[in-house]
């Protein structure tokens, strides 16, 4: 059974930090892609940060480039995201996303999702 679980979401002052967890499981978690999205209220759901099978690359939105910082763990099967220096429009609930493809096949995995709050 694939789950992907996360686990740090919460109210938070602008300024401030979170750091994001996601408990993976059911699936050949170093093969894939992870990335973080997120979705605020109203709005379409927008990638955050991805990170390669193996951690050697990274990339994020520009929105979060500089703030936040995306890692994994292939031991632990555990991806984070680290988020500084969060700001009102950071609020949204974020969600953990595994991805993987081949010539003839593709997997597409969802965590539930975490609400993060940033609010004075």
């Amino acid at each position: 059974q694939v789950q992907l679980v996360e686990s740090g979401g919460g109210l938070v002052q602008p300024g401030g930090s979170l750091r994001l967890s996601c408990a993976a499981s059911g699936f050949a978690f170093s093969s894939y892609t992870m990335s973080w999205y997120r979705q605020a209220p109203g709005k379409e759901r927008e990638l955050v940060a991805t990170i390669t099978s193996a951690g050697t690359s990274t990339d994020y939105a520009d929105s979060t480039k500089g703030r936040f910082t995306i890692s994994r763990d292939n031991a632990k099967k555990m991806v984070y995201l680290q988020m500084s220096s969060l700001k009102p429009e950071d609020t949204a609930v974020y969600y953990c996303n595994a991805k993987w493809r081949s010539s003839y096949l593709s997997r597409d995995y969802w965590g539930q999702g975490t609400q993060v709050t940033v609010s004075s």
